[in-house]
């Protein structure tokens, strides 16, 4: 098995950098934000943290590729960095804590390319999550200094917490009535958003999520550290990994009712 302790310790201090500049802009009076062709936001903040992400990579990893979000694709290889310097945007420029740095190096294998390292960083929250692939997922401060975690062990809808980010997504996937007979088979759900709720997923205090629009810098760090808790992440078609456009993640003993109330054709996966 590959050893994913450099790549892993290099995301971390790139994460470090990262915080450094997002933490610096937070809540800014004269914050400059400009509205993308998608109709979404995006801050300074966005585009400094990526610049300092990808000079980072260029030094340490030559030879990788890159994908982020506000600057696209940048060289070819069997290795690829995805970049997401502000997952939660809207939330930043609004002042809501909620915000994080996604930073994952994916590698090409059988399956196609599948994330083997991951590093999610919250720094307004004081949190950070991260995992490797064998390696297993932690939270805490830094590589040297975290506790591991894992998902729980419900495995009923009925005592189990769901966790999403809006309805007007379902809706617009002809989903909604499936969504809501959901959110009443379980125990408890609640709006968290962005990266938080699978984080929560990997650390067990919620059961499972699920999202019907994402783009794979949204997922490709996330996902890891869900698998490397013990848990199943894989799109609403049960593809494994960050690539189906969308993304279902639970502790695993939930996901094939996940899947089947709220999923598409295909085999569910983990």
């Amino acid at each position: 098995m590959a050893d994913y302790h450099d790549d892993l310790r290099l995301a971390h201090a790139l994460a470090d950098a990262a915080d450094a500049a997002t933490m610096a802009r937070f809540r800014a009076l004269d914050l400059k934000v400009e509205t993308k062709p998608d109709m979404t936001p995006v801050s300074e903040a966005d585009r400094a943290a990526e610049e300092l992400i990808r000079a980072g990579l260029q030094d340490e990893r030559p030879g990788d590729a890159i994908l982020g979000e506000e600057y696209g694709v940048e060289g070819t290889g069997p290795r690829r960095w995805v970049i997401d310097p502000i997952d939660g945007t809207k939330n930043y420029v609004r002042g809501v804590p909620v915000w994080a740095t996604l930073i994952a190096l994916m590698e090409e294998g059988e399956t196609g390319f599948q994330p083997v390292v991951g590093v999610v960083s919250a720094p307004a929250l004081g949190r950070r999550w991260w995992a490797a692939k064998g390696l297993g997922a932690f939270t805490g401060t830094g590589p040297d200094a975290g506790t591991r975690i894992g998902v729980s062990q419900v495995a009923s809808l009925a005592d189990a917490s769901f966790a999403y980010s809006s309805l007007s997504g379902w809706e617009e996937r002809g989903k909604l009535d499936a969504f809501l007979d959901l959110t009443r088979a379980c125990w408890r759900t609640r709006a968290y958003g962005d990266f938080w709720p699978y984080m929560m997923v990997a650390e067990g205090t919620v059961d499972l999520c699920a999202e019907p629009e994402l783009s794979l810098w949204d997922m490709a760090a996330v996902a890891i550290v869900v698998q490397e808790a013990g848990g199943s992440y894989t799109g609403l078609d049960g593809q494994p990994g960050p690539h189906s456009g969308n993304a279902a993640a639970s502790n695993g003993l939930l996901h094939g009712e996940l899947l089947g109330r709220l999923g598409s054709a295909g085999t569910p996966g983990a």
